[in-house]
């Protein structure tokens, strides 16, 4: 009853069309930003990369994606957001014409995934988009669901290198411009802009300067908390997502296709669980999640550092990927409870540093792979980010329950 009682009362609120054009746009924007890592394996092979250009390849749209993220972002906060993710979603098409027509070179292809960041940046646009519509007792599912849109890396995994056995990869960035012009059109008709009051915080929240920009949200402590414990959650799933049919491909003799489609599964096990760690949030607190993700992401690498075969590395990363997902929704959960009144500019901020994170995750991986002739040291090193993220989490619990207060940190309803 109770479990039908939440339900109902979520549906009640809110806009759910919002919503649905938050996960469009999220969704398709989320293809097209990763949708080089997808075809990585194809551009590799064309272009006769080395490893540390094959990891620098899959990492530079997660870099580009975390300056459009702080520039839309703090933008979020002044500028109808309705009309932003129009726009966002309009430069998109820009690097997707530019890899269908040209792209020859690594220094063009380069350029096209830091165009492809803009595409990334459709975290700052979205995430705010909903939450200023759902109350704080809905922000975790409200968000999660949204935020599912990073399942956009399943249809860049699973369609484009089927794809680009037929087209090439440069036929597949000209295919890919259709479903964005199609969300245009979707986030045009179902989108509207929310009450100019943000709703996502709790009465009394402590929420600094609003209105302030990225550069001086990140004077608040608690701003930078989260921005580094994004840049390990979500960090580490965008930039896996990406570099995954690189390492299938390189480390196991997998054929483009088969190394895809298990980069996929991982993949889809992140995006499904995001929605599942922001209910939790709501349920059990955003701190707690978050510290039990990431003992278990810590476990999950040192295994992977380990070398084990396929039969052990494929089921691994597939749960590592999904807890990776929880702890992104776990994350979200919690900015909108610290900062109700600049949603914006902190979703930018913490989704840039998630973006940095995507971009040295598969660069270290490339760079020590190049180095060592293995793939461990660059997840041992991940490990020893998730572990310190996770005492990071258990320090700071208790000065957030005394600074937010607990009914805030801890549990919505």
């Amino acid at each position: 009853m109770l479990g039908h009682v939440t339900v109902t009362s979520f549906r009640r609120a809110g806009h759910a069309p919002s919503l649905a054009a938050g996960l469009v746009h999220f969704d398709v924007s989320f293809m097209a930003w990763v949708l080089l890592g997808a075809l990585g394996a194809y551009v590799a092979s064309d272009l006769g990369l080395s490893p540390v250009q094959k990891g620098l390849m899959v990492a530079v749209p997660p870099l580009g994606g975390s300056f459009w993220r702080v520039l839309l972002g703090s933008l979020a906060d002044r500028v109808p957001l309705r009309r932003l993710g129009l726009v966002t979603l309009g430069l998109t098409l820009v690097p997707l014409g530019w890899g269908a027509v040209a792209g020859g070179s690594f220094g063009q292809v380069l350029g096209i995934g830091a165009l492809l960041g803009v595409a990334g940046a459709s975290f700052a646009v979205a995430l705010p988009l909903v939450s200023r519509w759902y109350p704080p007792e809905h922000q975790g599912r409200a968000l999660g669901i949204a935020g599912a849109g990073n399942s956009g890396t399943i249809v860049a995994a699973l369609a484009g290198p089927r794809l680009a056995e037929h087209v090439g990869w440069h036929g597949v960035f000209a295919l890919a411009t259709i479903p964005v012009a199609l969300a245009w059109l979707a986030f045009a008709v179902l989108a509207q802009e929310p009450p100019k009051a943000a709703i996502g915080g709790s009465p009394g929240a402590a929420g600094p300067l609003t209105g302030a920009g990225p550069v001086r949200m990140f004077a608040e402590s608690d701003a930078r908390w989260l921005c580094g414990l994004y840049a390990v959650t979500f960090g580490g799933f965008v930039g896996l997502s990406a570099f995954l049919p690189i390492l299938f491909v390189d480390r196991f003799g997998l054929s483009k296709l088969d190394a895809a489609g298990l980069a996929a599964s991982c993949a889809a096990a992140g995006s499904l669980l995001r929605p599942v760690g922001g209910w939790l949030a709501d349920r059990c607190g955003g701190a707690r999640v978050l510290g039990g993700v990431l003992t278990v992401v810590t476990v999950l690498s040192l295994v992977v550092a380990g070398g084990p075969p396929l039969s052990v590395t494929s089921p691994t990363l597939f749960a590592a990927l999904g807890a990776l997902g929880a702890g992104n929704g776990a994350v979200f959960q919690l900015v909108p409870r610290r900062f109700p009144g600049n949603v914006g500019a902190v979703t930018g901020l913490v989704g840039a540093a998630g973006g940095l994170g995507g971009f040295l995750l598969p660069f270290s991986l490339g760079l020590l792979d190049q180095a060592t002739g293995s793939f461990g040291a660059g997840f041992l090193l991940f490990a020893t980010a998730a572990a310190a993220a996770g005492v990071a989490v258990g320090s700071r619990q208790r000065a957030w329950r005394q600074a937010w207060g607990v009914e805030r940190l801890e549990v919505a309803a």
